[in-house]
């Protein structure tokens, strides 16, 4: 079975802590088996092993303080 791979736009990452926080609640939803944010960029890759609900994603995000602006 392949992965899944899904670059998402987070709007308000500026530093190291806030890419931490980004990536500790997203590898949280189940399937998820890597995340990488970039504050500079603002993108989010997530490597899961099926297709991710957007929703759930938001959440997420949401949950670390963040906005999710869409799939980049």
């Amino acid at each position: 079975m392949s992965n899944v791979t899904t670059v998402y736009q987070v709007t308000g990452m500026s530093c190291g802590h806030c890419e931490g926080a980004v990536t500790e609640e997203v590898s949280a939803i189940e399937g998820v088996e890597s995340v990488k944010a970039v504050a500079s960029t603002g993108e989010v890759t997530v490597i899961s092993a099926a297709a991710l609900d957007d929703e759930a994603v938001r959440a997420a995000v949401d949950e670390a303080g963040f906005e999710l602006a869409g799939r980049a």
